[in-house]
């Protein structure tokens, strides 16, 4: 049965790489920034990681809202790291740390794990899981590192890389969903509504024209 309740989607968010997918899919999220402190966070496994950010992001945002009696809202909160070489690696802190990065990363491979936490603010529930794409890093110039460091790109992506962007002339491939890559899951998030008895065409009706503003929160 169709969900009878108008829908309301929130992506806890500022990225419009996530926003440009979410839109790309039928989707028409509103967005508003959590403004957690991700320094704060500190984990052993990147799995475990990012899906603690996504939580305290899409929570961040739910405690804000209030429950209405004509709209389901619902807080979709994300974040993505890289598992490499043994280490969690977020965005890099400078462009020295993106260079030394992808020195070690080319020709080599990593895994993208992307954490997603959904909150039903009507109904005061949440479902979460992990995405995880393994990424093939190409063999690299230093001339081309050194150019794409110097776009800056790599200084706003957690890894140092992007699929959908420059960085992605630099991939030889990957082994899973490049929506992880790119930071949201259409998959999964799929999954995730069906765990709260939705269905992901119960949103296609947010589709509407024009933009809306990002609205900081705080």
């Amino acid at each position: 049965m169709p969900n009878s309740m108008p829908l309301r989607l929130v992506l806890a968010s500022q990225s419009p790489a996530r926003r440009k997918l979410l839109h790309a899919a039928g989707i028409e999220p509103d967005v508003l920034v959590s403004g957690v402190d991700e320094s704060q966070v500190v984990a052993d496994r990147a799995e475990d990681l990012c899906l603690e950010l996504a939580r305290m992001k899409a929570q961040a945002v739910a405690d804000r809202l209030r429950p209405t009696s004509d709209e389901r809202t619902l807080v979709l909160g994300c974040d993505s790291v890289l598992a490499f070489d043994g280490e969690i690696l977020g965005k890099p802190a400078d462009t020295a740390d993106a260079t030394r990065r992808w020195g070690r990363m080319r020709g080599r491979t990593g895994v993208l794990h992307t954490g997603h936490c959904l909150v039903d603010v009507v109904h005061e529930s949440r479902v979460e899981a992990v995405a995880s794409t393994v990424v093939r890093f190409a063999d690299v110039t230093d001339e081309e590192v050194a150019a794409y460091v110097a776009t800056g790109e790599p200084l706003a992506v957690a890894g140092a890389f992007t699929i959908d962007g420059l960085g992605g002339a630099f991939l030889d491939g990957i082994e899973g969903d490049p929506g992880t890559v790119i930071g949201l899951s259409l998959p999964l998030l799929r999954r995730l509504l069906r765990d709260l008895g939705l269905s992901i065409t119960d949103l296609w009706a947010r589709v509407a024209p024009g933009a809306q503003e990002i609205q900081p929160l705080g």
